[in-house]
């Protein structure tokens, strides 16, 4: 396997693992209150979720059009 696939093999399950967090973390009672009130999630969540979606996209891109 190439370098260049494990990375993205890496980047993919934790982008996964991330993006879990994140969707976890928007159903909590605290974070409803804070998204009922200021209308947008916490920077903490908003960061999981971004940075999950960024590595995973990174991480399939690899994958895909990585050296073979």
């Amino acid at each position: 396997m190439a370098a260049s696939k494990l990375v993205g093999l890496v980047l993919l399950v934790l982008g996964a693992i991330l993006l879990y967090f994140g969707f976890t973390a928007t159903d909590s009672i605290g974070e409803q209150v804070v998204e009922g009130v200021t209308g947008r999630y916490t920077d903490q969540t908003m960061w999981y979720l971004i940075g999950g979606g960024i590595s995973a996209a990174a991480g399939l891109a690899l994958l895909l059009f990585g050296r073979k």
